[in-house]
């Protein structure tokens, strides 16, 4: 496989953090994961990578700069980090099953057979341990906030998008989308120079993660929010500002 930075919580071989009891029953309302982490291959995908280089270490192949975040994100809240370091380009943990994009194009016209092994290998294990940390706190009693951390590119399509950071909810769920609203006040008073959007540069209830969890999970219980940050900003200024930044406003007031 492609080598990845070694970081605290980094996964063990296979996929994904492998979470204990403990860590399963620890008092927390706050879980971090990271879909893009990395942009491994494994080896015995390495051939229909041979020629694309360049593409795995583009956003098409990862999310640069959004492991530090959600790293440093979970030591700060105190919070289980659960990521998958795998390419998206081999399959898109951030989509459902039957999704068209679940499979990119040197993927998705490989056997049946095969496609369903990389599900079961590499997607599976990481949705469902994320689910599980979620479901187990919310059995103790326990509301849960899961912040997905992702990064964009700074223009799309030749456009500019003139923010830094955005807040990804589901309108409907008034925990979230009150949530939401606090944060970007909170931060746009902390760092005034600092531009929030709310479900920017994509909708909330696009298909993914979280929008997957919320069928799982009643609102009151669940808040599904993608945090998304300008590549830009956070590869020029480092991780450590923009997660003390989302920490440090992320103030029971805010959680409500």
């Amino acid at each position: 496989m492609r080598s990845i930075p070694s970081w605290p919580t980094a996964c063990a071989p296979g996929v994904c953090l492998v979470l204990t009891e403990a860590d399963i029953n620890a008092p927390a309302c706050v879980v971090v994961t990271c879909e893009h982490a990395g942009h491994e291959v494994p080896d015995a995908y390495a051939h229909l990578f041979a020629q694309a280089g360049d593409v795995l270490e583009s956003h098409r192949g990862y999310d640069p700069g959004a492991i530090g975040v959600a790293v440093r994100l979970s030591a700060l809240l105190s919070a289980p980090l659960l990521h998958t370091h795998i390419t998206r380009l081999l399959i898109e943990a951030n989509r459902s099953i039957g999704h068209p994009d679940l499979f990119s194009p040197f993927t998705q016209s490989l056997p049946e057979q095969e496609r369903h092994e990389i599900i079961e290998r590499y997607y599976l294990p990481h949705r469902t341990a994320v689910d599980r940390t979620i479901g187990a706190l919310i059995a103790t009693g326990s509301r849960v906030v899961h912040l997905g951390v992702h990064t964009f590119t700074d223009t799309w399509p030749g456009k500019d998008r003139a923010f830094e950071i955005g807040l990804l909810f589901d309108p409907t769920r008034a925990w979230e989308h009150t949530m939401c609203q606090r944060w970007a006040e909170r931060i746009a008073d902390a760092r005034p120079g600092v531009r929030v959007r709310l479900n920017e540069p994509y909708l909330g209830t696009d298909d993914g993660l979280t929008t997957w969890l919320r069928t799982r999970y009643g609102p009151e219980d669940y808040a599904g929010i993608e945090i998304e940050l300008r590549q830009g900003a956070v590869l020029t200024q480092g991780h450590q500002p923009w997660a003390d930044l989302l920490s440090g406003c992320l103030t029971a007031p805010v959680i409500g």
